[in-house]
């Protein structure tokens, strides 16, 4: 019997085990697969996951690592359309991070096994999960044989993604809608031309963004009319100098993905015993890069609820509060991710010409300048 289960070792699940198992909870973090995904989706880490992140003793180290993106530009046809400084956001991070999802999560995961080197317990698939009322037996297979194991816990947790195989067998559903949207990245060597800053270009063929990482390298993101699957570095290449003038080194790259967008926002966050976060209770585009920081979010808010929870005191009107706030904090970033795609759809040179001259005369105002800078750090 453990004081909490958490289903997923992604880094909204290790972060939660991380943050419970300093208040000196017993703690299981289930994964299915067997290793730690070498994969790198996401890469910002906002001001306010900064902060969340210091809670469990890993933001510094992340840190240290990552690339520190001061300044945003909006560029069109060669020409700077706006200029936006993350400094004031917040003062105590005026930056967003750049930092592979990888290492995020091998800082995460170190952090958990300096608590409890037997926290993280990989290969175990999840197939059932039975609420009795005072705590939840998850029963699964693990390892290659297939044994049958059961797990018990006072409290569970899905941080499982956001095909939630615990949202799934809660019966929870979903709504939201796929969307046109489509997009190609890659990582090449960074030339340096943009130093440290994230930068997009607004052109009539749809948007192309860049942001630097550790090693010099910078991560492209190009819209595209369909998901090109197929796609090689050479045809990213290709995408990037024809809307931008930019050339990259095809034969140097070293992440290649395409991908669609989807909005899906559960029911429910919390029932039972059980409760969702991140992924698994919302998922919104990545354009803007606030779902794992969301997630992040949610865990720093439900982790002293269940601490408290455990130790006998009520948290039924604490539950819903936080299931009310955390639902309308994945509904303003919904809404904001949509404006992101919308902003980098492809549409007319004459339009984007009226459009980048009034958001050069608006952004001559400093409100302004820092309204913006605060949404797009996540600190509205």
């Amino acid at each position: 019997m453990f004081d909490v289960l958490v289903v997923g070792a992604g880094p909204v699940g290790l972060y939660l085990g991380a943050l419970l198992l300093q208040e000196g909870l017993s703690v299981r973090i289930l994964e299915q697969r067997s290793e730690a995904s070498p994969h790198s989706r996401a890469i910002g880490i906002h001001p306010p996951a900064l902060a969340a992140l210091d809670l469990a003793g890993v933001a510094t180290a992340m840190a240290a690592e990552g690339v520190h993106i001061r300044d945003g530009v909006a560029r069109s046809g060669g020409r700077e359309v706006a200029r936006l400084s993350f400094e004031q956001a917040n003062p105590a991070w005026p930056f967003v991070l750049a930092l592979k999802q990888a290492r995020t999560e091998a800082i995460l995961e170190a952090r958990v096994l300096e608590l409890d080197p037997d926290a993280v317990v990989r290969g175990f698939c999840v197939t059932s999960l039975n609420d009795g009322g005072t705590s939840v037996t998850l029963s699964g297979t693990h390892g290659g044989g297939g044994q049958n194991v059961h797990f018990q816990g006072r409290l569970v947790v899905g941080a499982d993604g956001a095909r939630s195989t615990v949202r799934r067998l809660l019966g929870i559903p979903t709504a939201g809608r796929d969307h046109p949207d489509r997009y190609l990245m890659g990582d090449f060597p960074d030339t340096g031309s943009d130093g440290s800053a994230a930068v997009l270009h607004l052109e009539p063929g749809g948007i192309v963004e860049s942001f630097p990482l550790p090693g010099r390298l910078r991560r492209w993101v190009v819209h595209t009319d369909e998901l090109l699957q197929g796609a090689t570095a050479e045809d990213l290449a290709g995408l990037i100098l024809a809307r931008t003038g930019a050339a990259v080194a095809a034969e140097d790259n070293s992440m290649l993905s395409a991908f669609g967008v989807r909005t899906r926002m559960a029911r429910a966050m919390v029932r039972g015993r059980v409760a969702l976060v991140g992924d698994a209770v919302h998922e919104i585009s990545p354009i803007g890069g606030q779902g794992m920081n969301l997630g992040w979010l949610d865990a720093a808010e439900l982790a002293p609820i269940m601490a408290a929870a455990l130790q006998g005191n009520p948290t039924g009107a604490v539950l819903r509060a936080f299931e009310r706030t955390r639902m309308q904090a994945a509904r303003a970033a919904a809404r904001q991710a949509w404006l992101n795609m919308a902003l980098g759809r492809p549409a007319p040179a004459s339009y984007l010409d009226v459009r980048h001259a009034g958001v050069g005369v608006a952004f001559r105002l400093a409100p302004v300048r820092e309204l913006v800078a605060r949404r797009f750090t996540m600190m509205h």
